[in-house]
């Protein structure tokens, strides 16, 4: 008989009843070394990284050959990360993971398969790092092939995962909000340094998810099981409607963004509420970039993950973005990459693994295109959306838009957190007032000139960072005569008097035109005031 599962049913999650489970549990995944560290010592640092990038097979050659050398952590490894059967007499704790309804009951040969996925997971704390275990849904290398992913789907640590948290500014708070917390583990990077945290979803089988992986990592995140609340909220609801009123000083949040086309009637039900947030075309990144502001305190930063539309009519890619902040905060949108309407449709129905049945695949991909076209999209940006309330009230917001689709330094996070705090402080300083700065070329950063054969002058000049986010700067022979004396002993004003006199040029204009290009490089973190 086939079971009729519910709907987003908390029920039907990782059992949290017995505290004293989760810490059995805890204790023989640790003992069998099922570790980031461990699974790497065992698998090799090559078929351990082909397993994030779901290729499975250098692992099962592996384990072939060298299962014997931990036989508690090989039968770990093959149950949840290559989703193969397992005798339930090899398996550590399996009486525990039985009873937590993580684990089928044995079949007629003694062994077991996974109903939800447990894998191993390290977040930094101070100079050390911390080893946790993250349960989620089975992925789709690990369910049927025959099958496409529930609809109330709790997704695992993927890339979106770690990209969000490199993202994130780690500096110590006193609140912070995750937002859609799905399984848990932005909520288990906040508890490194937010004395306090609320997390949301619109999904009470998230949240129940969640609830279990704080509970059965409570000791390395300094939680005590039986007064979570005193550090974790975890609340359910719609996007920004369970923290009305409130301001937190972080808020991270990787949203069910992707653009989805909708039917006249449909309930959550039809809806992938991991990815879907249930609204037309991108009115979900819309609402958030309108509504979180108002929720931030002065000083603080909200990083996100989103996709958003690009219409024909579109002066750029961003001129629909530019609208939806409110005065209240600065918007910086980094788009790392873009797709035509075919390419998004087949990678999103590729995710759920809906292309394993032909005719409802045909059915929604008709669907995706058809809602492009009513709304004249011609492309979809997808990336970094960063906002951040300005320390001083009643400035002028900053509005920063920015491609880069070239690999980025990670973590990200501090040069977030740098990037804004310089926009405060140059909006407290006029022209006049950082003309009279010391100012020092960042440390990463090098010029390149580009010279044709037999042109004494060469025609281009670029700065180049050579970390964080890795951007390239157009440079007038004025402005690199400029930065190339800019090492803290004079201020911008002696340089620029210096180069007029020695160019022959207006003073007045030279110093207007090249210290609105040094106010963009100290935004850029290009220069900095020598004093930081």
């Amino acid at each position: 008989m086939t079971s009729i599962v519910q709907f987003d049913d908390p029920t039907d999650a990782p059992a949290t009843d017995d505290q004293a489970r989760l810490d059995r549990i805890r204790e023989a995944l640790g003992e069998a070394g099922y570790t980031v560290d461990g699974v790497e010592a065992l698998l090799g640092a090559d078929a351990a990284a082909a397993l994030h990038r779901d290729l499975l097979v250098p692992a099962i050659f592996v384990l072939e050959r060298d299962a014997d050398k931990n036989p508690p952590l090989a039968a770990l490894i093959r149950l949840f990360l290559l989703a193969e059967p397992v005798p339930f007499a090899e398996l550590p704790a399996a009486d525990e993971l039985l009873a937590a309804r993580i684990l089928t009951d044995p079949a007629a040969d003694g062994t077991v398969t996974p109903r939800f996925d447990i894998r191993p997971y390290a977040v930094a704390s101070g100079d050390d790092t911390v080893d946790l275990f993250v349960a989620s849904d089975l992925g789709g290398l690990q369910v049927p092939a025959d099958q496409p992913l529930r609809r109330d789907h709790v997704v695992g640590i993927g890339p979106a995962t770690t990209n969000l948290a490199q993202l994130t500014p780690r500096q110590p708070v006193s609140a912070a909000l995750d937002l859609g917390v799905g399984m848990g583990v932005q909520t288990m990077h906040l508890l490194q340094h937010a004395e306090r945290v609320v997390a949301t979803d619109i999904s009470e089988r998230a949240i129940e998810f969640a609830h279990f992986n704080l509970l059965l990592n409570a000791p390395a995140l300094g939680l005590d099981p039986a007064n979570l609340a005193a550090r974790v909220s975890l609340r359910t609801g719609d996007l920004l409607e369970p923290v009305t009123g409130e301001e937190f000083d972080l808020v991270v949040t990787n949203p069910p963004f992707v653009i989805t086309p909708r039917r006249e009637g449909e309930d959550a039900s039809e809806q992938y509420t991991y990815r879907d947030g249930g609204r037309p075309g991108d009115r979900l990144v819309e609402d958030l970039i309108r509504g979180l502001g108002a929720h931030l305190t002065r000083g603080g930063i909200a990083v996100m993950l989103g996709n958003w539309e690009v219409h024909e009519d579109d002066e750029n890619w961003h001129s629909r973005l530019e609208t939806w902040p409110g005065e209240e905060a600065d918007l910086w949108v980094i788009e790392r990459e873009h797709a035509e309407p075919i390419e998004y449709a087949d990678m999103w129905l590729k995710d759920a693994a809906e292309n394993r049945e032909l005719d409802s695949w045909r059915e929604q991909f008709t669907r995706y295109l058809a809602d492009f076209e009513s709304r004249s999209v011609e492309s979809i940006g997808m990336g970094m959306l960063l906002l951040h309330r300005p320390e001083t009230p009643g400035v002028e917001p900053v509005r920063r838009f920015e491609t880069l689709p070239h690999q980025l330094e990670q973590p990200l996070g501090e040069r977030i957190r740098v990037t804004f705090d310089a926009d405060d402080w140059l909006r407290e300083r006029s022209d006049d007032d950082l003309a009279d700065e010391t100012l020092v070329v960042a440390g990463d950063v090098t010029e390149e000139r580009w010279t044709l054969p037999g042109n004494p002058d060469p025609s281009a000049i670029l700065l180049r960072q050579g970390g964080g986010f890795r951007r390239t700067f157009p440079e007038s022979t004025e402005l690199a005569s400029f930065v190339s004396v800019c090492d803290g002993e004079l201020t911008a004003r002696q340089i620029l008097v210096a180069i007029a006199a020695l160019l022959e040029v207006d003073e007045d204009a030279l110093l207007a035109s090249v210290l609105a290009d040094a106010r963009t490089l100290v935004s850029l973190g290009f220069l900095r005031p020598a004093w930081m």
